[in-house]
Protein backbone atom coordinates (compact mmCIF):
# COMPACT_ATOMS: atom_id res chain seq x y z
CA UNK A 1 0.00 0.00 0.00
CA UNK A 2 1.18 3.68 -0.74
CA UNK A 3 2.08 5.94 2.05
CA UNK A 4 0.27 9.51 2.13
CA UNK A 5 -0.57 12.31 3.95
CA UNK A 6 -3.58 14.57 3.98
CA UNK A 7 -4.08 17.64 5.18
CA UNK A 8 -8.10 17.30 6.67
CA UNK A 9 -8.03 20.73 7.85
CA UNK A 10 -5.69 23.74 7.90
CA UNK A 11 -5.44 25.13 11.76
CA UNK A 12 -5.60 28.71 12.65
CA UNK A 13 -5.21 31.53 15.68
CA UNK A 14 -7.44 34.56 14.84
CA UNK A 15 -8.50 37.01 17.12
CA UNK A 16 -11.24 36.87 19.73
CA UNK A 17 -10.21 33.32 20.58
CA UNK A 18 -10.53 31.26 17.49
CA UNK A 19 -8.18 28.61 17.21
CA UNK A 20 -8.16 25.80 15.16
CA UNK A 21 -5.84 23.42 15.28
CA UNK A 22 -4.27 21.43 11.89
CA UNK A 23 -5.46 17.97 11.71
CA UNK A 24 -4.12 15.11 9.23
CA UNK A 25 -4.72 11.70 8.33
CA UNK A 26 -1.89 9.47 6.82
CA UNK A 27 -2.74 6.54 5.44
CA UNK A 28 0.10 3.84 5.81
CA UNK A 29 0.22 -0.01 4.87
CA UNK A 30 -3.09 -0.59 7.07
CA UNK A 31 -2.63 1.93 9.29
CA UNK A 32 -4.98 5.21 9.49
CA UNK A 33 -3.57 7.74 11.83
CA UNK A 34 -5.56 11.10 12.47
CA UNK A 35 -3.43 13.92 13.93
CA UNK A 36 -4.22 16.75 16.44
CA UNK A 37 -8.18 16.07 15.91
CA UNK A 38 -8.61 19.42 18.36
CA UNK A 39 -10.61 22.47 17.97
CA UNK A 40 -12.35 23.39 15.51
CA UNK A 41 -15.55 25.27 14.21
CA UNK A 42 -17.28 22.14 13.48
CA UNK A 43 -16.64 18.72 13.54
CA UNK A 44 -17.76 18.37 9.77
CA UNK A 45 -14.39 20.10 9.21
CA UNK A 46 -12.60 16.91 10.43
CA UNK A 47 -15.59 14.11 9.20
CA UNK A 48 -15.82 15.92 6.05
CA UNK A 49 -12.62 15.34 4.35
CA UNK A 50 -12.39 12.10 5.90
CA UNK A 51 -15.61 10.86 4.44
CA UNK A 52 -14.03 12.04 0.87
CA UNK A 53 -11.02 10.07 1.29
CA UNK A 54 -13.33 6.76 2.01
CA UNK A 55 -12.16 6.81 5.45
CA UNK A 56 -14.79 6.02 8.40
CA UNK A 57 -14.13 7.51 11.90
CA UNK A 58 -14.35 4.03 13.40
CA UNK A 59 -11.86 2.88 10.52
CA UNK A 60 -9.04 4.84 11.98
CA UNK A 61 -6.52 2.61 13.58
CA UNK A 62 -4.32 5.16 15.73
CA UNK A 63 -5.00 9.25 16.92
CA UNK A 64 -1.42 10.87 17.12
CA UNK A 65 -1.33 13.95 19.49
CA UNK A 66 1.66 16.62 19.32
CA UNK A 67 0.84 17.86 22.81
CA UNK A 68 -2.39 17.65 24.99
CA UNK A 69 -3.53 21.13 24.72
CA UNK A 70 -7.17 20.73 23.69
CA UNK A 71 -7.11 22.85 20.81
CA UNK A 72 -5.21 19.35 19.69
CA UNK A 73 -6.97 17.15 21.28
CA UNK A 74 -10.93 18.12 21.63
CA UNK A 75 -12.38 15.54 19.18
CA UNK A 76 -10.35 12.46 20.43
CA UNK A 77 -13.63 10.52 20.90
CA UNK A 78 -14.89 11.14 17.25
CA UNK A 79 -12.21 7.84 16.30
CA UNK A 80 -13.88 5.32 18.93
CA UNK A 81 -11.50 2.18 17.93
CA UNK A 82 -8.21 4.30 17.51
CA UNK A 83 -5.27 3.59 19.60
CA UNK A 84 -4.21 7.08 21.23
CA UNK A 85 -0.70 7.28 21.31
CA UNK A 86 1.48 10.47 22.77
CA UNK A 87 4.99 11.27 23.87
CA UNK A 88 4.50 8.91 26.78
CA UNK A 89 2.53 6.23 25.71
CA UNK A 90 -0.25 4.19 24.06
CA UNK A 91 -3.50 4.13 25.19
CA UNK A 92 -6.35 1.94 24.46
CA UNK A 93 -9.83 1.92 26.35
CA UNK A 94 -8.60 1.42 29.46
CA UNK A 95 -4.82 -0.17 28.98
CA UNK A 96 -2.07 2.28 29.07
CA UNK A 97 0.51 0.54 26.83
CA UNK A 98 4.49 1.84 26.94
CA UNK A 99 6.08 2.43 23.75
CA UNK A 100 9.54 2.64 22.97
CA UNK A 101 9.53 6.75 23.15
CA UNK A 102 11.68 8.60 20.67
CA UNK A 103 11.22 6.36 17.74
CA UNK A 104 8.36 4.85 18.39
CA UNK A 105 7.19 3.54 15.17
CA UNK A 106 3.41 3.57 14.34
CA UNK A 107 3.80 1.88 10.72
CA UNK A 108 6.27 1.29 8.39
CA UNK A 109 7.00 4.55 7.41
CA UNK A 110 5.17 6.44 10.67
CA UNK A 111 7.78 7.45 13.65
CA UNK A 112 6.85 9.34 16.80
CA UNK A 113 9.63 11.81 17.42
CA UNK A 114 10.20 13.69 21.00
CA UNK A 115 10.56 17.42 20.25
CA UNK A 116 9.73 19.16 23.84
CA UNK A 117 9.49 23.10 23.20
CA UNK A 118 5.72 24.25 23.17
CA UNK A 119 5.36 21.93 25.44
CA UNK A 120 7.50 19.44 27.81
CA UNK A 121 5.28 16.97 25.96
CA UNK A 122 5.34 17.86 22.61
CA UNK A 123 6.17 14.83 20.19
CA UNK A 124 6.10 15.35 15.94
CA UNK A 125 4.74 12.65 13.89
CA UNK A 126 7.59 11.84 10.88
CA UNK A 127 6.15 10.25 7.63
CA UNK A 128 8.31 8.82 5.15
CA UNK A 129 5.12 9.43 2.57
CA UNK A 130 5.54 8.34 -1.41
CA UNK A 131 5.69 12.12 -2.20
CA UNK A 132 7.75 13.50 0.50
CA UNK A 133 8.45 13.51 4.46
CA UNK A 134 6.43 15.10 6.20
CA UNK A 135 6.37 16.42 10.17
CA UNK A 136 3.41 16.86 11.54
CA UNK A 137 4.57 19.23 15.03
CA UNK A 138 4.05 21.80 17.38
CA UNK A 139 7.26 23.03 16.57
CA UNK A 140 5.83 25.96 14.82
CA UNK A 141 2.34 27.55 14.61
CA UNK A 142 1.71 28.69 11.08
CA UNK A 143 3.07 27.53 7.50
CA UNK A 144 4.57 31.14 7.16
CA UNK A 145 7.27 29.48 10.50
CA UNK A 146 5.69 32.51 12.77
CA UNK A 147 5.90 33.05 15.56
CA UNK A 148 9.85 32.46 15.35
CA UNK A 149 9.84 32.95 19.42
CA UNK A 150 6.47 30.59 20.68
CA UNK A 151 5.21 32.89 23.56
CA UNK A 152 3.82 29.79 25.19
CA UNK A 153 6.89 27.62 24.96
CA UNK A 154 8.01 25.68 27.81
CA UNK A 155 11.67 25.63 26.49
CA UNK A 156 12.29 28.09 23.68
CA UNK A 157 15.86 26.52 23.15
CA UNK A 158 14.87 22.84 23.39
CA UNK A 159 12.15 24.16 20.73
CA UNK A 160 14.97 25.39 18.62
CA UNK A 161 16.96 21.88 19.12
CA UNK A 162 13.73 20.28 18.08
CA UNK A 163 13.12 22.94 14.62
CA UNK A 164 17.11 21.76 13.63
CA UNK A 165 15.93 18.02 13.90
CA UNK A 166 12.96 18.20 11.95
CA UNK A 167 14.33 20.70 9.36
CA UNK A 168 17.07 18.61 8.70
CA UNK A 169 15.19 15.44 8.21
CA UNK A 170 11.34 16.70 6.43
CA UNK A 171 10.55 18.26 3.09
CA UNK A 172 7.43 19.47 4.35
CA UNK A 173 6.14 20.24 8.09
CA UNK A 174 2.47 20.64 8.59
CA UNK A 175 2.58 23.39 11.61
CA UNK A 176 -0.10 23.45 14.45
CA UNK A 177 -1.66 25.83 12.90
CA UNK A 178 -1.81 26.48 9.75
CA UNK A 179 -1.17 25.52 6.03
CA UNK A 180 2.14 23.36 5.35
CA UNK A 181 5.25 24.90 4.02
CA UNK A 182 7.79 23.09 2.25
CA UNK A 183 11.57 22.56 3.58
CA UNK A 184 13.07 21.77 0.21
CA UNK A 185 12.09 20.04 -2.98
Amino acid sequence: MRTAVHLLHAGYVRDGGRVGGSVSLIRDGDALIVADPGMVASRRAILDPLAALGVSPEAVTHVFLSHHHPDHTMNIALFPNAEVVDFWARYRDDLWLDHEGDGHLFAPHSRLWLTPGHTEEDATLIVEADDATYALTHLWWRGDRTPVVDPLAWDQAALERGRERVLAAADIVIPGHGEPFRVRD
